[in-house]
């Protein structure tokens, strides 16, 4: 068996990864890499980029269908498969090219997940290899369903891949893929139902402003089951059954496809932690406040995989990724990890967005607060697009004038988000916010009016 020693090895080529990898390198560090899928991470091969490519193909259907009678007189055409290879160009060189980057800065490549075969020990590809620092960037992958019949059941990798459309599917899990999936289908004429054990979508969400986008969905046509325990997938001639529980009764449901998009998890099952001494819970890597293992002071982790109050957010996973390498150049750790406010959106259409604290922590807190909530489809922005569903409920503290929270919906929710997340993050009180000047007519000049 060949040895191998190595300053720095990371495990995983996603953001987190390839970022902690390219600083240590440039800093004149050996370093290792390894990856048990194509490389480039979840986002940018099977995620964030290329859901949001086809997203931008139901937004043109989207607002066809609400301009309709308004200047529009028929829908636009559509092709699957079209949409498929446009999507297609912005995934298939990012292996490749993430590949030959990290090779030509010098950085050795492997392609297995490696396993701990002591604390600074692992096996991968048939070599030991010792590394002074080791880094966990794995991110996370689809919750295994425990139920008979779960080979049925696709992923969000496949929904990613369909060559062509069925007539109908199912998703079991109505979280922000779920629900994201499901709008995009539905607009290509799937007929689509949803099937989450709680009693609504978007749990992690406000409720009033969920409230609003389940009323939108249905509207869509999408069929809601709420409160089913889903307890077996069965082939059919041709669909499959869901069979679940349902305050006691048994119900089911059928589809030619079903989807499991009931949540993510830590992907770290093939490591072997305990071996290396690694201590992990269900939300993945136990980190201190440096990102640095709690057990393991050889191992960081940075990235959807560590434990941290970070969301499993590409931007989140950036700014860990930039922590975990100024404290492993340092020799010393020096920053710790902060996090600012972090903004959330699902991409249905309407968008749901939100940053900061919901009203329950508000109040659990004992704050004292302003809240705003309305629906507002008579301002000019919704109006102007037939948008019936643009909402948003705002906090702002009594004490200090600043916002605590923003839960928006809207077709622009999602860049709006962010100039309040930057207000947040400058700590600026809302009647400083409200001075300002933005452009007009736009989306961001209405978020005055919110606060």
């Amino acid at each position: 068996m060949a040895f191998k020693e190595y300053d720095v090895f990371i495990i995983g080529t996603g953001t987190a990864g390839k970022n902690v990898a390219k600083d240590c390198v440039a800093s004149g560090l050996k370093v290792g890499i390894a990856d048990n899928r194509e490389y480039g991470g979840t986002c940018a091969n099977r995620g964030c980029d290329p859901k949001k490519v086809l997203l931008g193909i139901t937004e043109i259907l989207d607002r066809a269908a609400k301009m309709k009678g308004k200047g529009i007189t028929k829908a636009p055409e559509v092709s699957w498969e079209d949409a498929m290879a446009f999507k297609e160009t912005f995934v298939n060189a990012v292996p490749a090219y993430t590949e030959k980057n990290l090779d030509k800065l010098g950085i050795d490549l492997y392609h297995q997940s490696p396993r701990f075969l002591n604390e600074n020990t692992l096996s991968v590809e048939g070599k030991t290899i010792t590394a002074k620092k080791i880094v966990i960037a794995t991110g996370q992958i689809p919750m295994e369903l425990r139920i008979p019949g779960r080979e049925y059941a696709l992923l969000s990798d496949d929904f990613l891949n369909l060559k062509s459309l069925p007539e109908s599917m199912l998703f079991i899990g109505a979280g922000y893929i779920g629900m994201e999936f499901a709008h995009m289908a539905a607009r290509f004429g799937v007929k689509v139902t949803m099937m989450d054990f709680a009693p609504r979508p978007l749990t992690n969400f406000d409720e009033d402003m969920v409230q609003h986008l389940l009323e939108a969905s249905e509207e869509l046509g999408i069929d809601f089951i709420f409160n089913a325990e889903v307890t077996g997938i069965e082939k059919l001639q041709k669909n499959f059954k869901v069979k679940a529980k349902q305050k006691g009764k048994e119900i089911s449901a059928t589809a030619a496809m079903i989807f499991n998009t009931a949540g993510r998890v830590p992907s770290i099952a093939d490591l072997d932690l305990e071996t290396g001494n690694v201590a992990s819970s269900k939300k993945g890597i136990e980190v201190n406040e440096f990102l640095q293992s709690t057990t393991n002071e050889r191992v960081y982790a940075c990235g959807d995989v560590s434990a941290t109050e970070g969301l499993p957010l590409t931007p989140l996973s950036s700014e860990e990724a930039r922590i975990v390498s100024v404290n492993i150049l340092n020799k010393n750790n020096s920053e710790k990890a902060v996090y600012p406010p972090q903004p959330s959106i699902v991409f249905t259409l309407p968008n749901l967005a939100s940053v900061g604290l919901s009203e329950e922590q508000a109040v659990e807190k004992g704050l004292d607060f302003t809240l705003e909530h309305k629906m507002v489809p008579q301002w000019f922005n919704a109006k102007r697009l037939n948008e019936k569903g643009y909402a948003y409920k705002t906090l702002v503290d009594n004490k200090t004038g600043e916002i605590l929270g923003a839960h928006l919906l809207g077709p622009e929710a999602s860049e709006v988000i962010n100039l309040i997340s930057m207000a947040m993050f400058a700590k600026m009180q809302h009647s400083d916010f409200k001075k300002m000047i933005f452009a007009y007519p736009t989306w961001g000049n209405d978020i005055k009016g919110m606060v």
